[in-house]
């Protein structure tokens, strides 16, 4: 149970205080935090210092009884809450009140790219947090996608920095307004699953600090962060959840964080380094929580008696324990001792609405042939809805982000629901890929097994789709391990159970197909041309099928674009085209292998436009069932001064007959620069909804920061003079206006 102080006259009946007071100083609320932070750590004994660097349980870490100050309490998101665990063990807890509302995953938050609907996000899980009694969000994640491979690209925001900082920010503000930390993840470059423990990760500062860095640094800086969680791999052969350069020098020293570094569970590897290497808060070093001692074993942490026992031989001192504990105890008085949050909601209708919003605008659709979306149900009568994924649940399973939800929408029963009586709905299984529903004790209560042949299944979804005014196929991937799914990447770009063949099936059995991709990764699409409708799905959370529904009906105009590249082979990818990925053994046994960031700063659609590769969906992409179309970018000076700004206009409008919403993007082109830069980068954007003929005038601001790279020679952000490029363009592939500037 948590500890609660109610009121002002909390007295304090401790021997080893001087006095009891009415008002202690650390919960005086006249006081500053960073007095109360004082104030507490001058009170606490060594002990109990060492005791509040690490965990007490699966999920908490302990106050100090003494002096009245509260654990605290973590939970996993980013996507919902996750149901009470035991003490010591990944089993459930066995509550009947610990189900939640499961958001959209953040891909497809980030395929909104719309901020509001970020904050919108981080206010609603933030309250289902804070209604658990949560201190501590594990979330947001915003590791960059490097590979299509990586099973955990579900759970971040996209290629681009820019983009994931922009969405982030609100995120964290989000949460945060209810007295709930986030923990920012996976800090850094833990970017692939596989060897996720032994992988060293060895890349440039350019790419460090362009590519892998703004989103984190973001969400400190502007977003004012409370934690950051380290991440598994390594960085210069130091483990990223204590790292000297990743945590010291740049988050602690260059950005200033004040905040507490959690390590990831099982992420502690050494007691000096993570007594020096910038760790404040030790979680799960042995995942089963029994591990070394089935009685103490959080006292055998790193952080625990093994830190204690140096600090009394006189081996270290103790200013480093002091700066944890300080940072810990802010922590504290943000969140768990803050008697001034708001009480939080649960499984309220306006997080079922919020999920429901951000699930369908960030569906992206991808391909319109023939304007076959939306359904027109004056002219369709007989619906075929064929795949697994139409009615397996996907809030169980994926790792780390599965959720025991109170309800979920399945696309079936979202589709049958929109459609009621106005056309007949009929059902195909079409394949058998993951028949299982369970993960950690969570069951879906689903029984999908099918013991027919994949001969059989086909021919059954063959003969519904020919009988059939138009064929929905719901596939995809799903959060099995090897599919989207934490510990594991993917085997292939392609879809698994046999899907690609059975598309091609029931394409050439009705020319009417929609195919409905539901993943947090890119797939391959060898059937593209033979599809006239294709819409990315995501993982869309407790109101997937109602969301999915609305898209495919009309009742939404979708307005998603996509937040990462859809290449058509890993040949277009750089990561894989240069060669290192998943990583080299080393030959000295240590089990540790190198994966060298051979492509650089060249990720995504920077790959894409300097190696002037075709990709399957270009990063930015996605369609709308009304058409806009851009005038001529306009800027208010030609050349710009450093300390000065420039600002950009360019005319949309909406030439279609139905209400809808582009989302402009601005990218900027350095025209020569002394270092190698990428062809653009993007630079801006903005979400604007259009009446139909209506027209809107939309305006960027740049900066020097906008126009620079970080020179890894003199480690600083320079702006060269010189022209540069305004681009406007619908997509990284879709230009629509360019115009010229210099920076003198």
């Amino acid at each position: 149970m948590k500890k609660i102080i109610l009121g002002g006259m909390f007295l304090l009946l401790a021997g080893s205080l001087t006095q009891a007071q009415d008002t202690p100083v650390y919960l005086d609320e006249t006081k500053t935090i960073e007095e109360r932070v004082e104030d507490a750590l001058s009170r606490m004994t060594l002990e109990e210092k060492v005791a509040i660097t690490h965990a007490q349980s699966k999920f908490s870490s302990p106050g100090v009884d003494r002096l009245g100050i509260s654990e605290l309490w973590m939970t996993d998101g980013p996507h919902g809450i996750r149901p009470e665990v035991l003490w010591d063990e990944w089993d459930q807890a066995g509550w009947t009140n610990d189900s939640c509302v499961a958001f959209p995953a953040l891909t497809c938050l980030a395929a909104t790219w719309n901020p509001e609907m970020a904050q919108l996000y981080g206010k609603s899980i933030g309250e289902e947090a804070r209604y658990r009694e949560k201190d501590v969000l594990l979330g947001p994640g915003v590791n960059i996608y490097r590979t299509p491979l990586n099973g955990r690209n579900f759970e971040y925001m996209g290629e681009d920095p820019y983009l994931a900082s922009r969405m982030v920010v609100p995120y964290v503000q989000g949460v945060q307004k209810n007295g709930v930390a986030v923990c920012v993840k996976h800090y850094a470059l833990n970017n692939q699953e596989s060897n996720r423990h032994t992988t060293n990760v060895i890349v440039d500062d350019r790419a460090l600090y362009e590519i892998y860095l703004p989103a984190f640094k973001a969400a400190v800086q502007e977003g004012k962060a409370w934690s950051i969680m380290g991440s598994y791999n390594l960085y210069q052969n130091q483990h990223g959840c204590h790292n000297q350069r990743l945590l010291n020098d740049i988050l602690k020293g260059e950005w200033g964080f004040d905040g507490v570094v959690v390590s990831d569970w099982g992420g502690v590897h050494d007691t000096g380094e993570a007594i020096s290497n910038g760790l404040d808060l030790e979680f799960g070093t042995w995942t089963n929580g029994l591990s070394n001692g089935t009685s103490n074993a959080y006292d055998n942490y790193y952080l625990a008696q093994p830190y204690l026992k140096l600090i009394k031989e006189g081996k270290v001192g103790t200013k480093e324990l002091d700066d944890k504990v300080r940072r810990i105890l802010r922590l504290m008085f943000r969140t768990c001792m803050n008697r001034n949050k708001p009480f939080g909601s649960l499984c309220s209708e306006a997080h079922y609405e919020a999920a429901r919003r951000i699930g369908e605008e960030g569906i992206v659709l991808l391909q319109n042939n023939n304007g076959l979306l939306p359904i027109d149900l004056n002219k369709v009568k007989r619906i075929a809805v064929i795949g697994e994924n139409a009615l397996k649940m996907m809030t169980v399973g994926g790792g780390s982000s599965s959720l025991k939800v109170q309800r979920e929408v399945s696309p079936l029963e979202g589709i049958r629901k929109r459609i009621g009586n106005k056309a007949e709905v009929i059902y195909a299984r079409g394949y058998v890929g993951d028949p299982s529903g369970e993960y950690n004790g969570v069951v879906s209560g689903q029984d999908l097994k099918d013991n027919r042949t994949p001969e059989e299944l086909t021919a059954e979804a063959v003969e519904v789709a020919k009988a059939a005014d138009c064929v929905i196929f719901i596939g995809g991937l799903n959060k099995s391990r090897g599919q989207d799914c934490e510990d594991a990447d993917r085997k292939s770009l392609n879809l698994s159970y046999g899907q690609d063949e059975l598309i091609f099936a029931l394409a050439k059995a009705n020319p009417n197909l929609v195919v409905v991709n539901i993943s947090g990764n890119a797939i391959a699409m060898p059937w593209v041309k033979e599809v006239p409708a294709i819409l990315q799905a995501w993982f869309l959370g407790s109101e997937a099928g109602n969301a999915l529904a609305s898209v495919l009906m009309g009742d939404v105009n979708p307005s998603g674009k996509l937040p990462f590249t859809f290449p058509v082979s890993l040949e277009d990818v750089g990561a894989h085209k240069l060669g290192e990925y998943p990583g080299i053994l080393r030959t000295d046994g240590s089990k540790i292998l190198d994966e060298k960031y051979n492509e650089s700063i060249y990720v995504g659609y920077r790959w894409t436009d300097k190696e002037k590769i075709k990709p399957l969906f270009a990063f930015g992409h996605g369609l709308s069932y009304t058409t806009f179309e851009y005038g001529k970018i306009s800027v208010d000076k030609t050349t710009m001064k450093a300390n000065e700004t420039l600002t950009l206009t360019v005319p949309v409008t909406n030439t279609g007959k139905r209400e809808g919403s582009e989302v402009v993007q601005l990218y900027i082109r350095d025209v020569k620069s002394t270092l190698p830069r990428p062809v653009k980068e993007l630079k801006g954007f903005q979400k604007v909804k259009l009446a139909p003929g209506e027209t809107r005038n939309i305006s960027f601001t740049i900066d020097k920061e906008a126009l620079s790279y970080f020179d890894d020679a003199r480690h600083e952000w320079v702006a060269e003079p010189g022209k540069f490029e305004a681009i406007v363009a619908a997509s990284a592939t879709d230009i629509r206006s360019k115009v010229s500037f210099a920076l003198e």
